[in-house]
């Protein structure tokens, strides 16, 4: 794609301080199709005008993100949210008991809807969310337009939880680099299906899979992923979320030439560097540190990352789902540890 002639807009590295300057020209900048990396609770996102074709490309083209992989479209309010996808009574009763929050709805897509079939990788469905963050629902609502939004990192790579690692992934490829501060809850938005029958989970996430099958009163499907080159979701491949150290699961015992990603009150010892997800054994602070811990572990001269085990249980499934992928196998990195 050729590179877009110079505008009168901040710095691509500058990292700004929202106030309402900078948000009414994150707008101005989302408008002319230029990207614009905003803060929500769940980790920062790259957006772009979901309505163009061209803002679009540009997002897959700054996160070399491959072009079957959906968009999460975001919005201001409810009324947005309906006007681009359609909505039935089970996806009402969701939306107004979760949103604002870590929940992205799959639903069917409104042809007349304004998102590039680019943005939905050419599905019927739509991922739509309204996210829990002050600065970027002010943008959103001065955008007045779907905004696509995927984590504001290189394609694959640990998500970023603050603006210092979206400009250290991505540099020049921002226009506007919002600062909301540290991420509160760390980990992706939970994906629900609502397009079909059965409500079915796509991706576990930031809301937990129990507090979903109170509010609909029944038990929620999980996907089962066929072909890897047809995801239906964002964050469905099966290498992700991965620093460029090997990553080793459930460890009992760590290496000296090892990082430790560490879980609870009984820590192995022996390892070159330690963090702690939370020494508590909370969950909430475990996902909200992890993405930022792995980033921080992730150094030249580490062998691997080795993991204490997590729990399966509330957002532990999500915390787990992002470790796994990070662990899958690799082209550019062996899988060697047993």
């Amino acid at each position: 794609m050729p590179a877009m002639p110079a505008r009168d807009h901040p710095s691509p590295a500058i990292i700004q301080r929202p106030d309402p300057a900078t948000i009414a020209e994150g707008a101005r900048l989302l408008a002319e199709g230029r990207l614009v990396a905003f803060p929500t609770e769940t980790v920062y996102g790259l957006g772009g005008d979901a309505s163009s074709d061209a803002a679009v490309a540009r997002i897959f083209q700054a996160k070399g993100r491959p072009r079957f992989n959906p968009l999460i479209a975001h919005v201001h309010d409810l009324a947005a949210a309906r006007r681009i996808a359609r909505l039935d009574a089970r996806a009402e009763a969701v939306a107004k008991r979760f949103w604002p929050g870590p929940l992205t709805l799959v639903l069917p897509r409104r042809p007349e809807g304004a998102v590039s079939l680019l943005a939905t990788a050419g599905l019927d469905t739509v991922a739509v969310r309204i996210p829990a963050h002050p600065v970027a629902l002010a943008l959103l609502e001065a955008a007045g337009r779907p905004v696509a939004g995927p984590s504001a990192n290189p394609s694959g790579g640990v998500s970023p939880t603050t603006a210092r690692h979206v400009a250290d992934g991505l540099g020049q490829a921002v226009a506007m680099i919002l600062d909301g501060g540290d991420c509160r809850v760390g980990v992706e938005s939970t994906v629900l299906d609502l397009s079909g029958e059965a409500p079915t989970l796509l991706r576990p996430g930031g809301l937990a899979r129990t507090l979903l099958e109170a509010a609909l009163g029944c038990h929620l499907g999980t996907a089962v992923h066929g072909d890897p080159t047809r995801p239906t979701a964002p964050g469905q491949l099966a290498s992700h979320y991965a620093p460029g150290r090997p990553v080793r699961l459930n460890a009992t015992a760590v290496a000296a030439d090892e990082a430790l990603l560490a879980f609870g009150p009984e820590v192995p010892t022996g390892a070159a560097v330690t963090l702690q997800l939370s020494r508590s054994g909370d969950l909430a602070e475990a996902a909200a540190n992890l993405f930022a811990h792995l980033r921080a572990l992730d150094r030249p001269d580490l062998r691997a990352i080795a993991v204490q085990p997590i729990p399966e249980t509330g957002l532990g499934e999500a915390i787990n789902d992002r470790l796994r992928r990070a662990a899958a196998p690799r082209d550019d990195v062996p899988a060697t540890f047993d």
